[in-house]
């Protein structure tokens, strides 16, 4: 099992910018990969940035350069830095960790609203 606890979450202006942080515990040398989802009102979960072990990353379309995923194995910590951020990016913003390429755990989400 991993347990994940994320912050950094708020209310912030268009424009200004925002850090996640999710700390894992656990079970945490058998993770391959961490990440963000995110979700908003009446839409799917979309992928955010992943970050494997080895450092290799992936962001959704819509990220275009405004996010930066980065991990921190020595605090078993993943961090999401979220710049230039729309109205669009507002949603409950989940951490996720892949375990043995199969089993997947979830954070219980932290809320990000950007206001116009």
């Amino acid at each position: 099992q991993v347990q994940l606890v994320e912050s950094g979450g708020g209310l912030v202006q268009a424009g200004g910018s925002l850090r996640l942080s999710c700390a894992a515990s656990g079970r945490v040398l058998s993770i391959n990969a961490m990440g963000w989802y995110r979700q908003a009102p009446g839409k799917q979960r979309e992928l955010v940035a992943t970050i494997t072990s080895s450092g290799n990353t992936n962001y959704g379309a819509f990220v275009k350069d405004r996010f930066t995923i980065s991990r921190d194995n020595a605090k078993n910590t993943v961090y999401l830095q979220m710049n230039s951020l729309k109205p669009e990016d507002t949603a409950v913003y989940y951490c996720n960790a892949l375990l043995g390429g199969v089993l997947q755990f979830w954070g219980q989400g932290t809320q990000v609203t950007v206001s116009s």
